[in-house]
């Protein structure tokens, strides 16, 4: 979402503590429906990126903010957007699909609000703001 947003404005990154070594079906059906192609995507470990210097690292996953993240050189701001994960949500296909579009609507949400920050700002400033954008 954050390369179709921000365009070329942005690097975006995606990686977990514990990958499940595939991009689960219902985010492909929900990003497919947005026109997001998951195509060249796959899941990947945090560890993949160990040395890679980062501006912001944002976690998406509870499970993930209670875990000590990889120390990730340069010193990027880091923030915590709290939503649920769709896989463990319960229900029949139909049920969970229209759980994980409603979670995707709301990272869509916070997404586009990173895109519209004004980066110029000083960092204590950005990073309220990105921490805002966590609680909406």
């Amino acid at each position: 979402m954050l390369r179709q947003l921000g365009a070329d404005r942005f690097q975006a990154h995606s990686a977990g503590s514990h990958p499940a070594g595939f991009v689960h079906p219902l985010a492909i059906d929900v990003l497919g429906q947005w026109g997001i192609p998951l195509t060249e995507q796959s899941s990947k470990s945090w560890n993949e990126y160990a040395g890679t210097p980062f501006d912001l690292v944002i976690t998406v996953c509870d499970a993930a903010a209670s875990q000590t993240c990889p120390v990730w050189p340069g010193g990027p701001m880091t923030v915590h957007w709290s939503l649920p994960d769709p896989v463990y949500h319960p229900g029949t296909d139909d049920e969970r699909l229209e759980f994980t579009l409603r979670v995707a609507e709301r990272l869509r949400t916070k997404i586009a609000g990173l895109v519209a920050l004004d980066w110029s700002a000083d960092r204590g400033e950005i990073k309220r703001r990105l921490e805002f954008l966590g609680e909406i």
